[in-house]
C-alpha cells in the first residue's frame, strides 16, 4: 500500500462499491418507501454474489502483493521494521476478505434471517481497520499524520453507522450516511495515493525522504509543516 496504487487501488474499489449501494438503496426506497430494509449488500442480476466476489477477489490480490515477496522476514524469522506496514496493510485487506467470504456462507443458511449478523461482520471488519489506521499512523509523522486522522473520522461515521444498522435496519438516512461515509474513504485513499507519492505535488517547503527503509513527507521548519497540515485539512 505504500505507493499511488496501492492507494488508489482499494480506493477505486471502495468508490465502485459504494456508488452500486447508493444507487440501490435509493432505488429500493423509491420503489418500497415503507417497507424499506437496509441491505449489507446487493445481488446483481446475473451474478448473485458479484460485489462479494469483487470483495474477495481485491482483497486476495492485496494480501498477495503486501506478503508474497522476497525476504519477508529477516533470518531469525522475525519481520522486520520495514516491513511491519505490509502486515498492518494485509491484516486490514483480511478482515475484508472474511467478511465478504462469511456474507456469501450466511447467505446460503438463511438470507432474510441473517442479514444482522453480517452486518456485525461488517463492524467488526471496520472496527479493526480503524484500529488499525489509528495505531498505523502513530508512525507516520506530519503531513502523512494529517492525511490518516481525516481518514479515521470517516472510518468512525462508518463504524458507528453499521452498529445503528443493526438496531435501525429501516432507516434509509443511516443507509446513506454509511454509504457515502465509505465512498469518502474510497475518495481520500485516491487523494493520497496522488498527494502523497506525487513529488510535484507535495506542499511548498516540503520533500521525499529515506528514513528508515522507507520514504516520509519532510517539512523546512515548523511553520511550514503546519501550512502543509492547512492545505490537507482544505
Amino acid at each position: 500500500m505504500g505507493s499511488f496504487l496501492g492507494h488508489a487501488a482499494p480506493g477505486f474499489g471502495f468508490l465502485f462499491i459504494r456508488l452500486w449501494h447508493l444507487s440501490n438503496h435509493i432505488r429500493l426506497h423509491a420503489l418500497h418507501p415503507n417497507s424499506y430494509t437496509s441491505l449489507p449488500w446487493f445481488p446483481s442480476s446475473k451474478i448473485r454474489y458479484l460485489e462479494l466476489f469483487l470483495i474477495t477477489g481485491g482483497c486476495s490480490i492485496s494480501v498477495s502483493t503486501e506478503l508474497f515477496i522476497r525476504h519477508l522476514l529477516d533470518n531469525d524469522g522475525t519481520i522486520p521494521y520495514s516491513h511491519i506496514r505490509r502486515f498492518e496493510h494485509s491484516s486490514i485487506s483480511m478482515s475484508l476478505f472474511i467478511y465478504s467470504s462469511f456474507a456469501i456462507i450466511i447467505d446460503q443458511i438463511g438470507p432474510k434471517a441473517q442479514y444482522g449478523l453480517t452486518q456485525l461482520l461488517g463492524a467488526i471488519a471496520f472496527a479493526q481497520q480503524l484500529l488499525l489506521y489509528h495505531l498505523h499512523s502513530n508512525y507516520h509523522m506530519g503531513v502523512e499524520a494529517q492525511y490518516h486522522m481525516l481518514l479515521q473520522i470517516a472510518l468512525f461515521v462508518t463504524l458507528t453507522t453499521t452498529f445503528m444498522i443493526i438496531g435501525y435496519p429501516k432507516s434509509f438516512l443511516v443507509s446513506i450516511i454509511r454509504s457515502l461515509s465509505i465512498l469518502f474513504q474510497g475518495l481520500w485513499l485516491i487523494v493520497m495515493g496522488l498527494m502523497i507519492w506525487t513529488p510535484a505535488l507535495l506542499p511548498k517547503g516540503c520533500f521525499k525522504n529515506l528514513e528508515r527503509d522507507r520514504h516520509v513527507i519532510q517539512c523546512h521548519g515548523d511553520e511550514v509543516l503546519e501550512r502543509a497540515k492547512s492545505i490537507v485539512n482544505i
